[in-house]
């Protein structure tokens, strides 16, 4: 049995916070600037989850219009610099989380995030939201590189590289998110997965078998007892 204390991983967007109304408003703004009609918050949502490049492209193909590689680069960038000039405008914390989570670290568990956002504006949203202090490890697209490519979701060693980093061990580990592509990064890690329903996918989260799902985090508590009491007892 591991020495180390348990530990759950949580995604960000979608999964800790509501971000939606300032990356969709960030993103609106590199359109505008590009002649392109601006995207709704409530078809926007759909888009969000896999980093800031993948929303660019995805707000530029629903526009029509083309974007070659080094012109996405420079849109990132310009991104990047709106983003986190308003990281907290219209975000909040999901209902229920900051207590959740006050619960798991009084009972000795860790906490940590695996994220597709950038680290820096990762951090700077945590703390302007002001839970950045609970987390052993924040990580985002960039925190992990290997032979000088960024690891990202859902290469599990995305999640794995995170455990090590908040000095957890996988054996004791719960990923919670809310996208496929959080419950495929802990399917390819063999990380048991909570998935939250209220977050940014187009297809129900339970259609992509995570091991249990909730609609608020005051069923966290007892959905990662339940797995951890499978792990415990496998055959029953």
């Amino acid at each position: 049995m591991s020495s180390l204390a348990p530990l759950l991983v949580l995604d960000l967007d979608g999964t800790i916070a509501e971000t939606a109304g300032d990356l969709i408003g960030t993103l609106n703004m590199i359109l505008a600037e590009e002649g392109l009609s601006p995207i709704s918050l409530e078809s926007g949502r759909t888009m969000v989850g896999a980093g800031a490049r993948a929303l660019i492209e995805r707000g530029f193909a629903a526009g029509g219009a083309p974007l070659n590689a080094e012109k996405l680069e420079a849109l990132f960038h310009k991104f990047l610099a709106i983003y986190e000039d308003r990281i907290a405008q219209e975000s909040h914390l999901y209902d229920g989380l900051q207590a959740s989570l006050e619960r798991f670290v009084d009972a000795g568990w860790r906490l940590a995030v695996c994220t597709n956002k950038i680290e820096s504006a990762s951090v700077k949203l945590l703390e302007a939201l002001g839970v950045a202090r609970m987390f052993a490890a924040i990580c985002g697209q960039d925190t992990h590189i290997h032979e000088g490519k960024p690891i990202s979701k859902p290469d599990a060693r995305a999640l794995l590289m995170t455990i090590a980093l908040a000095g957890g061990d996988p054996a004791t580990t719960v990923m919670v998110g809310d996208s496929k592509t959080d419950i495929l990064t802990a399917q390819n890690a063999r990380i048991p997965v909570v998935a939250v329903d209220f977050g940014y996918t187009d297809v129900h989260v339970s259609a992509f078998n995570p091991d249990v799902v909730i609609s608020h985090f005051d069923d966290l508590w007892d959905a990662v007892a339940k797995i951890t009491n499978s792990r415990a007892n496998p055959a029953a």
